[in-house]
């Protein structure tokens, strides 16, 4: 029986909030993955991305990780970019099961679009970019055991979806 739940998908689907209050829901502890890179290097994401790039970053994040992977009926918010290394997927999967939050890119553009925090923002057109960055992604967030369409729904309407959705996945494994 695996006792964590692990989100993944691309910024914007609702990992970090729709985390937070299914955690509060199953009363397990929470875990956003991106803020505790920030805690362990004292340094905004946007800020480590700047100074160290994103290998570096990516090298704290499989830290992280690892770390993270021990604990027991826990949430575990990833960053974006976490699925994308399958080490991190096949450690988090030992123990959780993983979530696939996602919503289109105009659903996601919407939700981001007034973040200054956001790396991805920083270009031209944006709304392009997070296509793109889906497309190349799709096959690396189907590495789930289910996914979750977040669009056009409440906070509290994704966290009851998927508290029945859970129920009938473990009921099936």
């Amino acid at each position: 029986m695996k006792h964590s739940i692990v989100l993944i998908g691309f910024m914007g689907t609702g990992k970090t909030e729709v985390g937070k209050v299914l955690s509060k829901r199953l009363k397990f502890n929470f875990f956003d993955i991106d803020n505790l890179i920030e805690e362990k290097t004292g340094l905004k994401i946007n800020n480590i991305f700047k100074k160290f790039r994103e290998n570096y970053f990516r090298q704290i994040e499989a830290q992280i990780v690892k770390e993270i992977s021990k604990e027991d009926f826990a949430v575990i918010a990833c960053g974006g970019g976490t699925a994308l290394n399958r080490d991190n997927i096949a450690i988090l999967r030992a123990k959780s099961v993983i979530i696939n939050l996602y919503a289109c890119a105009e659903v996601i553009y919407e939700r981001i679009k007034n973040n200054n925090d956001r790396p991805i923002l920083k270009c031209q057109d944006p709304l392009i970019k997070i296509k793109e960055l889906l497309q190349v992604r799709k096959d690396v967030y189907i590495n789930c055991d289910f996914s979750f369409n977040t669009g056009g729904l409440s906070i509290l309407e994704v966290v009851e979806g998927l508290i029945n959705k859970i129920n009938w996945f473990h009921f099936c494994v």
